[in-house]
């Protein structure tokens, strides 16, 4: 190579590395139908101590929200804006008028990577993903997403056939993996170190989007792992429930003045042996998909270690939306039997059985909230948030408390840390400007943040409003009112106290909604 030649690579190699080095990377790791108190740093008895770690390290949101649903939340998560707003209000189709975070980190270098859940009509890697590996649909098997293989039972499946699966630019109806220890959380991690594989010699930042389906129904999880929770559930659910609650009180994440809602589940002694013991056995399960979740969050932290990236890598984790107290239960060996009803309890969690969490079980993991997935309570919106940032965030360890967040903050964030561009035209589509608000400051500074717009939920039968202290929630058109700094469990409905706040909160909701069409 002649001199000068060697001089213009140095020179490019130099511009490279001075134009990306100093971006921070970023993990996105997002849950999939996770209770706000299921995962130990929130006061859960289950064992997370990799996702413990990041919190103690980072910090901690007690008022980051979603928006009670599974793809109108990726869709706020990846374009910043409201659902409503990109298409997504009513039904998963295509994004319009919007961006994805992948695309916008695109224009500054970022390489894009994407493993998990997607629910939608396109694959990500139509979306700005350099690549993807997925699921486009709702649920599945995650033992086997596809046909019934050779030697093995028909795996239990909603929609037989039928789930779409996104590989790169291919899209698979179904996908059938060879490997019989198929295990979604441990593929999509598998997928996710690959690609930081990729990242290992490369100058430029990386954005890896993480959305396991876990612990989504079929409720099913390695035996092993069921096996550490096959004592715990026993206890039932008013002792798990308020165990959950004096471990948040001790943790600081909620504090003695925010009460306990009103318990929704029956009472544990009212169940029938056989109840108590397919009971006891479904949440071990459930448990032992956010367990499972957790060991394979270690392997990528470990993954960022080897590589040389940790140091610089911003690592969010959050949950789609609440616990969800949705019940559906089949077999493939009897048509309907129930595990505890004519099958063994040991069913639940195997590949033949799609049991759900419930709504028993569904209201411990939302402790202290009330309601669930679909509400616009914060049981159904209110997940947790960890961010970690080695030797940026301010004071690792906190609890903020004071703002109230939401999942369109995401791309104002990134946009803040990376210095990437929005843009306002993007394939010929006009594109809408983002909604959310910078969580940067609060990251770098722990100091105090007012929000300066409101937030808006809607979807289903809920509604909501947040505006400052005040929150104004509808179930079924029927409006109560809130004061969330003295009542973050919303027990008390001050409606009559204060109907001109909520008359004007319902008033920002419509012309919110009216202007979303």
């Amino acid at each position: 190579m002649f001199p000068s030649k060697i001089i213009i690579y140095l020179f490019s190699v130099f511009l490279s590395f001075s134009l990306w080095s100093d971006k921070p990377n970023v993990v996105f790791i997002l849950l999939d139908d996770m209770g706000y108190s299921d995962i130990g740093c929130y006061g859960g008895e289950i064992e997370t101590p990799n996702i413990d770690s990041l919190a103690a390290g980072g910090m901690r949101f007690t008022q980051m929200h979603n928006t009670s649903k599974c793809f109108p939340s990726r869709a706020a998560l990846l374009t910043g804006l409201y659902a409503q707003q990109c298409g997504f209000g009513h039904y998963f189709k295509k994004f319009k008028h919007a961006v994805t975070l992948a695309e916008v980190l695109k224009s500054v270098g970022y390489r894009t990577f994407a493993s998990g859940k997607h629910h939608s009509e396109e694959s990500l890697y139509d979306l700005g993903f350099d690549h993807c590996f997925g699921l486009l649909d709702g649920a599945t098997n995650h033992f086997n997403p596809g046909f019934q293989r050779e030697g093995e039972e028909k795996p239990i499946q909603k929609k037989y056939g039928q789930r779409r699966w996104a590989i790169d630019q291919e899209v698979l109806i179904p996908y059938t993996p060879v490997d019989k220890d198929f295990y979604s959380t441990d593929i999509y991690t598998k997928y996710a170190l690959k690609y930081l594989e990729k990242c290992k010699e490369d100058n430029s930042p990386f954005f890896l989007y993480l959305s396991y389906t876990a612990p989504h129904d079929p409720l099913q999880a390695w035996e092993v792992d069921i096996q550490k929770y096959e004592e715990t559930y026993k206890k039932g659910y008013e002792f798990i429930r308020n165990a959950r609650y004096d471990k948040m009180s001790k943790l600081g994440v909620i504090d003695r003045r925010d009460p306990l809602s009103y318990p929704i589940h029956k009472s544990w002694t009212s169940l029938s042996a056989n109840q108590q013991k397919a009971e006891a056995r479904r949440m071990a399960v459930y448990a032992a998909m956010i367990d499972s979740v957790d060991q394979n969050i270690g392997k990528v932290i470990k993954k960022l270690d080897a590589i040389g990236k940790r140091e610089n890598t911003i690592v969010f984790f959050a949950s789609d939306n609440g616990a969800s107290s949705e019940t559906p239960e089949f077999a493939i060996h009897k048509a309907g039997s129930r595990a505890g009803d004519g099958l063994p309890v040991e069913v639940i969690g195997s590949s033949t059985y799609w049991a759900s969490q419930g709504p028993n079980w569904a209201n411990v993991s939302n402790t202290p909230f009330r309601s669930y997935k679909n509400s616009s309570y914060e049981g159904g919106i209110c997940t947790p948030f960890i961010v970690s940032w080695p030797n940026e965030i301010k004071n690792p360890g906190t609890i903020n408390k004071d703002y109230p967040a939401h999942f369109i903050d995401i791309m104002a964030t990134l946009i803040d840390a990376t210095g990437a561009k929005y843009p306002t035209i993007w394939n010929e589509d006009d594109i809408k400007p983002y909604e959310g608000e910078s969580l940067l400051p609060i990251l770098l500074e722990n100091g105090s943040h007012t929000r300066s717009k409101p937030i808006f939920w809607q979807w289903n039968r809920g509604m909501a409003v947040r505006e400052g202290k005040w929150k104004a929630v509808a179930q079924n058109n029927q409006w109560e009112l809130f004061n969330m700094e003295e009542d973050f469990t919303e027990t008390k409905n001050l409606d009559d106290q204060h109907p001109e706040i909520l008359h004007r909160l319902k008033s920002l909701h419509w012309n919110w909604l009216s202007n979303c069409r």
